[in-house]
């Protein structure tokens, strides 16, 4: 555990058949930090994403929010302290509008109880406006304020995937989890997507971004962790890492752009 981190992660270990994905590694973000994660096909990124995530167990090590133990917590309880989670496959509810696949990701959130739900008591039709406008300005954020009311199925590629980010704002996360967000985007997508990770950053949310694309991190993330079979090789500004020679033999290679 890290003083002061908002995400730590100590000696996170995780093997599938005697063979780690994940091995030994430590991570931890500041408060507000945009973190890169970058590594070569297998080194262990969406292990580790998942292992923060709650979609995977550690089989050793720990993964603490603001101080608290999380990795013994299903994905769903880390959501409701705070963990939004955009996964790199778009994932929509069908037979829901984009407005309402937003609005679920405020579950976390809401406070006036199942009772007043059922009942339909004001306290929860004022919450549910409340979350309504919520979801539409992250639709609004995210560049789709004109899909609102289509079905979430009937939105293109991009849109759903954007939709994702949206569901996982409404959310007000205290740390944002991004697994490859840009893949798939068009030009002027994947440049909406990194006006919008900036704007964020600016705001004070702590991000961790787990991206193939090398150029697309080096220019948004605080620093930058690469992993190789597994393990950290490197850590440092987006500069440093750009520079390490350990990086580039195993990951970058003499001639990348980045």
């Amino acid at each position: 555990m890290v003083p002061g981190a908002a995400l730590a992660v100590a000696a996170a270990s995780r093997a599938f058949g005697g063979v780690y994905a994940v091995r030994d590694v430590d991570l931890a973000l500041a408060p507000g930090e945009l973190r890169g994660v970058i590594g070569p096909n297998g080194a262990g990124k969406s292990t580790l994403f998942a292992l923060i995530g709650g979609q995977l167990r550690a089989d050793a090590g720990t993964v603490s929010l603001d101080g608290r133990r999380i990795d013994r917590l299903p994905a769903d309880r880390r959501a409701r302290l705070g963990v939004g989670v955009v996964f790199q496959a778009a994932r929509v509810f069908p037979g829901m509008t984009a407005l309402e696949n937003v609005m679920v990701g405020a579950h976390g959130t809401t406070g006036a109880g199942f009772l007043a739900a059922a009942l339909r008591l004001p306290a929860h039709r004022r919450e549910e406006r409340l979350i309504r406008d919520r979801a539409l300005e992250c639709l609004a954020r995210t560049g789709l304020a004109d899909w609102a009311g289509r079905p979430a199925e009937a939105l293109p590629l991009g849109q759903q995937r954007a939709l994702q980010l949206a569901r996982a704002l409404c959310g007000q996360p205290r740390l944002l989890l991004l697994d490859e967000p840009a893949s798939g985007l068009r030009a002027a997508e994947r440049e909406r997507l990194a006006g919008l990770l900036a704007e964020l950053r600016r705001a004070g949310t702590t991000m961790l971004l787990v991206e193939h694309d090398v150029a697309f991190v080096m220019r948004l993330a605080d620093r930058v962790t690469v992993l190789d079979l597994g393990r950290v090789i490197a850590e440092g500004t987006p500069a440093e890492v750009r520079a390490d020679p350990v990086v580039v033999d195993a990951y970058l290679g003499a001639g990348s752009p980045a």
